[in-house]
């Protein structure tokens, strides 16, 4: 089929490649524009962009996918399907109707969960064992349109928003190669979303990483997995951020201090400190100190000698 490919981030650059490989014709790729980043704001191509010169595409990079002029050279492509995988810009109802087969979606959640910004995130922080991937037929609402595949992908007890990231953009690199060839054979039935079962994934805010000792440390632990790569989980130590990477959660709580307040530090050993939460604890493993690298406990001890009593805000 040709293709038209509209991604932007890494979690899209699989499916991309998955595409050309199956021997589709990518007439183009659009991406989101090149934008400064990092400490020294250098402009900066999305991955998706440095697929497509990889693989000599021709590149479309709207400010506005909905301008006239972008709309009129997406209709030069002449695309029998446009696949769209965390582009960043809605699309207009022109633009929805333009290929024959329409434009479909691949969303890292199992519909009708999860529409929105962050399912990834989300379905770590509020601790599902189960997600997936949904290839949508896409309409004018946000993830609303009919289902026509989904595969489903296991959470592991210590999976993280990374981990999971990579596990579900290689689900859907599969699952979007098998959708296509279905797709053109008539094999498809689309299945209405059942609105009444979504929830939306609102967009991560920098706030959210702001730990509060006050939670039980099950629900900590998501959170902490969830938010690894943005904004990062943070607690206040001797007046100084301190993010905390990796943590497992206690079950057995014998020896330790049960009348500590949340937020207390109730043990430390050479590889390790234990923190009192609103109910449980949490074996501190990873951490980063403000201003400093990641580095694991048992080496941020040798400079920051911590004591059973601290309190971390």
């Amino acid at each position: 089929m040709k293709v038209v490919y509209m991604g932007t981030p890494d979690f899209a650059v699989g499916a991309l490649e998955a595409l050309i490989e199956a021997g589709h014709q990518v007439t183009a790729v659009v991406t989101q524009p090149d934008k400064p980043k990092g400490r020294g704001k250098e402009v900066q191509m999305s991955p998706v962009k440095a697929c497509a010169l990889k693989y000599n595409i021709p590149l479309l990079q709207p400010v506005k996918i909905k301008e006239a002029e972008a709309v009129e050279t997406l209709r030069t492509y002449q695309a029998d399907i446009f696949v769209v995988a965390a582009f960043g810009q809605i699309l207009s109802e022109e633009i929805l109707a333009m290929p024959k087969y329409g434009c479909v979606n691949i969303h890292a959640s199992l519909l009708p969960k999860y529409r929105g910004a962050g399912p990834i995130q989300w379905a770590i922080i509020n601790g599902e064992k189960i997600t997936g991937v949904t290839i949508m037929r896409m309409d004018k609402g946000l993830d609303t349109g009919d289902m026509l595949f989904q595969k489903e992908v296991a959470i592991a007890p210590d999976e993280t928003a990374d981990t999971l990231h990579d596990k579900l953009a290689e689900a859907g690199a599969h699952l979007i190669v098998e959708a296509l060839a279905k797709i053109e054979a008539g094999d498809v039935t689309p299945v209405k979303q059942k609105d009444e079962e979504s929830c939306y994934a609102k967009m991560l805010t920098k706030a959210m990483g702001r730990i509060d000792w006050q939670m039980d440390a099950k629900k900590l632990d998501c959170l902490i997995r969830g938010l690894i790569s943005w904004p990062g989980a943070s607690t206040v130590f001797r007046g100084k951020s301190l993010k905390i990477w990796k943590e497992e959660v206690v079950s057995e709580q014998d020896g330790f201090n049960a009348m500590a307040q949340p937020g207390t530090v109730v043990r430390v050993e050479k590889d390790a400190f234990y923190v009192q939460t609103g109910k449980g604890i949490l074996k501190i493993l990873e951490v980063q100190p403000e201003g400093k690298k990641r580095m694991a406990v048992k080496d941020f001890l040798l400079g920051y000698p911590v004591k059973v009593g601290e309190t971390l805000l």
